[in-house]
């Protein structure tokens, strides 16, 4: 099979492709990443030279390009997404853009082939939830995004299973909860704090610090996502989420803080991010019992594996740290 992956050189992406070619070694997959700052070839530098490796560096919004590779491909595997709720809120333009028009594009040429397309989403399409309680998302939560960010992918998810219910187009969607592990850009929560640290500096937190993730280490979401492939319901979604949740941005904080042997005085409040969602947790109920998967990796302990990820890749981080600009994430 051949595997057509978008945004592969992206954080999430990048581990897929690597997870795949590993336990998949039948298989070729084809990287379209347009490398904008997200995106970094250094992150599949063990996997470039593999004959059943290719990269091609394009835009997903080229009907062209998008159209020849969707050809070649078995399946869509579409990571490729404005993702940082920051830079949403700054430039939502782009935003709209990438995550509606890049999804159409692709779509559009999944129908001209009738391809399988598995779009990778997110919980924060359905808003947020309440401190203090045991609600969480499940399939059937209604969406109800409060960024540009989420309300964006929450159109593509829209776009995505219209295509489905129009066309017929074999799809599957996913919407995962907060990723971390190696490999994600230091802009982002944890190597933010992590990285931070190692400069000496403080550990930034937007707010009162009290804001609730449900977080999921990547190699988990790669496995959830093998198993949809594998296993999935043609047009049906599946929320995917971690060992962990309730878990508040300070608790995190302070746990990175112990882990690297630093006092809780480099923990910064800094102005709150406007529209800031309080709290996500995910049901990972339907995926369990229809696809048998689960977590395997706890947070505590990969945690520790991050920290120390990060503190051994330097030359991985640095340059993507220098370029980043200095706003902060949830």
């Amino acid at each position: 099979m051949t595997l057509l992956v978008t945004g592969g050189a992206g954080f999430i992406g990048s581990n897929f492709i690597r997870y795949w070619l590993e336990k998949y070694p039948e298989d070729d997959i084809i990287n379209l990443d347009a490398l904008t700052y997200a995106g970094n070839l250094a992150s599949l530098k063990d996997v470039e030279q593999s004959s059943r490796y290719s990269f091609i560096q394009g835009n997903i919004l080229d009907a062209d390009l998008v159209g020849d590779l969707v050809e070649k491909a078995d399946k869509i595997v579409h990571f490729a997404a404005e993702s940082h709720n920051d830079r949403a809120i700054l430039d939502p333009g782009i935003f709209i853009e990438t995550n509606i028009k890049g999804t159409f594009t692709l779509l559009e040429a999944a129908k001209k082939y009738n391809k399988h397309f598995h779009h990778i989403s997110t919980d924060e399409v359905f808003g947020h939830l309440e401190l203090g309680t045991d609600d969480a998302f499940s399939e059937t939560t209604p969406y109800a995004p409060r960024s540009p960010y989420s309300a964006s992918k929450a159109g593509s998810d829209h776009i995505v299973r219209a295509y489905h219910e129009t066309y017929g187009l074999p799809i599957t969607i996913t919407n995962c909860s907060n990723n971390f592990g190696p490999y994600q850009h230091p802009e982002k929560f944890i190597p933010r704090m992590i990285t931070d640290i190692i400069d000496g500096g403080t550990v930034k937190i937007y707010g009162d610090g009290l804001y609730v993730r449900d977080w999921l280490y990547v190699l988990d979401h790669c496995r959830a996502i093998d198993a949809v492939l594998s296993k999935g319901k043609n047009g049906e979604t599946y929320l995917v989420g971690g060992m962990t949740s309730d878990v508040s941005n300070k608790d995190i904080a302070l746990k990175v803080l112990e882990i690297m042997g630093v006092s809780e005085d480099k923990i910064a409040y800094v102005a709150d991010r406007p529209g800031h969602d309080r709290r996500y947790a995910v049901d990972w109920t339907k995926i369990h019992n229809e696809l048998g998967w689960q977590p395997e990796h706890s947070f505590e302990e990969w945690l520790k594996e991050t920290v120390a990820w990060y503190q051994n890749h330097e030359s991985w981080w640095r340059p993507l740290k220098e370029r980043a600009e200095s706003i902060y994430t949830k």
